[in-house]
């Protein structure tokens, strides 16, 4: 079963992530491959987690100047992965590059990664917009301005709050991607995030795909958090 849920593989070592994955025996997930994990443990566990037969997102948030982007990119697409992202604040030309790099690195007959771009992260509020990074546009206006220039760069969709979701799909089609993290069981503790929503409303508000972490990872049974998960976006516990 194709789950529009990317399991966002948080962990310090390969290890732990075996660990968790024993979890699901018999089970193909997507996952999320983050800074904290690559940096440890480098292209082997893009390799091994290909080989158990997991789809990937590789979530490195590439910000540079665009000919060094468009060079990383032609090596990460080597990988196989299923989604890359960059940082839509590096510019369109950068966002170009991207896709420049990805296109030259595919290895022939093969479909390149999936390439979306960071709006904001969910752990930044309005306040914190305004206050720290000077953007005297709200979120709503900010993100939606990123979204079109990814779109117009010829991206496959953002990252976004799942409450950013109908504004972005008015603007720039049903077929643009809308990849979802900051999604939390109601009875979940929101950590580090602030733009928050369950799995549910996710659901409702249109997400193409919602990353969640700690409230599969660190459930006491993965397994049954996952079906838990797949209840409440199909709102079983909410009817």
């Amino acid at each position: 079963m194709n789950d529009p849920f990317i399991v966002a593989l948080d962990f310090p070592t390969g290890e732990d992530v075996k660990a968790f994955l024993r979890s699901f025996p018999h089970e193909s997930l997507f996952v999320k491959v983050g800074m904290e994990l690559y940096y440890q443990e480098g292209p082997e566990i893009i390799h091994y987690l290909k080989g158990q037969g997991h789809r990937i997102f590789l979530d490195l948030k590439l910000h540079d100047i665009p000919n060094t982007v468009k060079r990383a990119m032609k090596g990460l697409a080597r990988f196989g992965v299923d989604i890359v992202n960059v940082h839509a604040a590096g510019g369109t030309r950068m966002m170009e590059a991207a896709l420049e790099g990805l296109e030259a690195g595919t290895p022939s007959g093969a479909r390149r990664p999936y390439c979306i771009a960071v709006t904001q992260l969910t752990s930044t509020s309005e306040q914190m917009l305004h206050r720290e990074l000077w953007i005297d546009r709200t979120m709503e206006e900010t993100v939606l301005h990123y979204a079109t220039l990814a779109k117009q760069s010829g991206l496959d969709g953002v990252v976004c709050s799942a409450k950013e979701v109908p504004l972005i799909r008015k603007q720039c089609g049903e077929a643009f991607l809308t990849v979802t993290p900051g999604v939390r069981f109601a009875d979940d503790e929101k950590n580090d995030q602030v733009r928050v929503v369950t799995p549910y409303e996710a659901r409702k508000l249109g997400a193409s795909f919602i990353v969640i972490g700690r409230s599969i990872t660190r459930a006491e049974n993965p397994a049954a958090a996952y079906e838990r998960l797949r209840r409440e976006w199909k709102g079983e516990e909410n009817e």
